[in-house]
């Protein structure tokens, strides 16, 4: 990948959990290219390891699960190690695991929960003392979180309480002129898909389903996402906070 130094983010940095591949890592990449300093958080250290190499020098990893309070103060902990302040949060580590309300045990329902919208909470909870006035947070939610799909009642939840804390939060940062948005991915090319559990004939026919209801055709990139999200951190959307951007080839409004 890129570390040519030209772009909007030069001599910014930024902190991406669920970083070390799919969207997290494309948007690592993107805002490397335009100059920024990334760390790049995840639970698996050798996807870490390699995500670092790929990425370059502009580029560093720490090893967090965003699910456990320890691990975000340990997170924050290193990051200060290489950066006083923190100009962009990209808080993206999230969990996608499928069942209906009927099969969901309390064990799945806080494994979403914890990750999904406790983890991203006290991730940007803890990330204030650090943000430059002026700075920037993105969440990532999903088109979850205004349809109801069979069989993703948890994870939809959690992403609609994301959306509800993206508001709250921009609400309360207003007087420091930090700008909290999301991004919300519809269909995505992304290896989380192959988490799910379930098996490749199934997948295969999941695929077929979904892509009947995408207007544009076809599944969306890591790279349309993670060009969404350097531009909501960047000044050109600087009148934009609160917001929620679909990048879903048109699911929900056509």
């Amino acid at each position: 990948m890129s570390t040519s130094k030209t772009g909007r983010f030069i001599n910014k940095s930024v902190l991406i959990t669920g970083g070390s591949s799919g969207i997290g890592l494309a948007t690592a990449a993107a805002f490397i290219r335009e100059g920024a300093s990334v760390a790049i958080v995840g639970r698996d250290q050798a996807a870490l390891d390699k995500a670092v190499k790929e990425l370059g020098t502009s580029a560093f990893g720490i090893r967090a699960d965003v699910s456990k309070p320890a691990d975000i103060e340990a997170m924050y902990k290193a990051f200060r190690a290489k950066h006083e302040k923190l100009d962009v949060l990209f808080a993206n580590a999230g969990v996608v695991k499928l069942g209906a309300v009927a099969e969901t045990s309390e064990a799945l329902f806080d494994e979403l929960f914890n990750t999904n919208i406790r983890g991203a909470f006290f991730t940007a909870k803890h990330a204030l003392p650090l943000l430059n006035d002026g700075g920037a947070v993105v969440f990532t939610t999903s088109f979850f979180d205004q349809v109801g799909v069979p069989g993703t009642s948890v994870i939809s939840a959690t992403k609609a309480a994301l959306r509800s804390l993206t508001r709250t939060l921009a609400a309360e940062l207003t007087s420091r002129n930090i700008r909290v948005n999301a991004v919300s991915p519809g269909s995505i090319d992304t290896p989380i898909v192959t988490k799910l559990g379930l098996t490749e004939e199934q997948l295969q026919e999941m695929g077929k389903a979904v892509l009947q209801k995408i207007p544009a055709g076809r599944f969306g990139s890591s790279d349309e996402v993670a060009s969404v999200v350097t531009f909501l951190a960047s000044s050109d959307a600087s009148y934009i906070t609160g917001s929620e951007i679909a990048v879903d080839g048109g699911r929900l409004q056509l």
